[in-house]
């Protein structure tokens, strides 16, 4: 029954991973097709994304005095922060580079974690979060093949970074659900003022884009939500780098993308250290 369970939430968390990378990848086509600025892009993905989930509420996770917790406007701002960085990254890199650069973040919260909240550093653990910067490495190419797009990418690591940390602060301040809603309502409110005044006209593909964009995105995240609830957040961690090769699959087939030995080998480091960790996790 809990090898059961445990592979409802695997499947859950694969789902929810090749979503998320979707609505960037579908924002990447609004950004190349239509010209639509990446302010537009964030900021309709999070209006999309709050009216897609107003079906789901309810008396349980309708705690919108959760708005009053400063903590959770920060988690709000960082997010909104986090997705105008990566997809001004995607605008001018391929998705599985952009990928590769973002996934700073979850190496960052790592530390963020043990310095602010008291986490403990594991040893074997630390080492594989070291190859997986090297890996990151591989991929950004500092001082030698780094460009303004994988800046923006690496920029975005770090907001997510912060963001994954204020998520483990916030874990017992609201509901799951309540947090994603809140989230959502704030990074639109925030983006508002860069993101409307960008607002694009209307042809073509361009409404079914906008849409795609904003409900892959958040029904990424609900999906998530539904993984967690029934197993322990630090055994399903790891499966976070399927992004990386539902971005680089993406990447060839909607844009041609076929990352360099660089970049596929930091590639392949992201993700040996992802499931290494997983490997660790796992009872004699």
């Amino acid at each position: 029954m809990q090898s059961a369970v445990m592979w409802r939430a695997i499947g859950l968390m694969a789902i929810s991973m090749s979503l998320i990378p979707a609505g960037d990848a579908v924002g990447k086509l609004m950004m190349e097709i239509y010209g639509v600025e990446p302010a537009f892009v964030a900021w309709s993905r999070f209006v999309v994304g709050f009216l897609a989930l107003i079906p789901f509420l309810n008396r349980s996770n309708l705690h919108f005095s959760a708005l009053l917790n400063w903590r959770i406007l920060l988690r709000g701002v960082l997010i909104a922060g986090t997705v105008v960085s990566i997809l001004t990254g995607a605008k001018t890199e391929g998705l599985a580079t952009v990928f590769g650069a973002f996934f700073v973040g979850p190496i960052l919260s790592y530390f963020l974690s043990a310095l602010f909240l008291g986490e403990p550093i594991r040893p074997a653990q630390t080492l594989l979060l070291f190859i997986g910067f090297a890996g990151v490495l591989l991929v950004v190419k500092p001082g030698f093949g780094m460009t303004s797009g994988i800046a923006f990418a690496v920029l975005a690591g770090v907001g997510y970074g912060f963001y994954l940390t204020t998520g483990r602060w916030l874990a017992n301040a609201a509901p799951p659900m309540t947090l994603l809603l809140t989230q959502l309502l704030v990074a639109s409110v925030v983006l508002t003022p860069i993101g409307l005044p960008a607002m694009p006209s209307f042809g073509g593909w361009m409404p079914l884009l906008l849409l795609c964009s904003g409900i892959f995105s958040a029904f990424g995240n609900f999906l998530l939500l539904f993984a967690y609830r029934s197993v322990e957040a630090t055994r399903l961690a790891p499966f976070v780098y399927l992004q990386l090769v539902t971005a680089t699959a993406l990447g060839f087939v909607l844009f041609g993308d076929i990352p360099d030995w660089l970049t596929i080998a930091g590639l392949l480091l992201l993700i040996s250290s992802g499931f290494g960790s997983l490997a660790l996790k796992r009872p004699a």
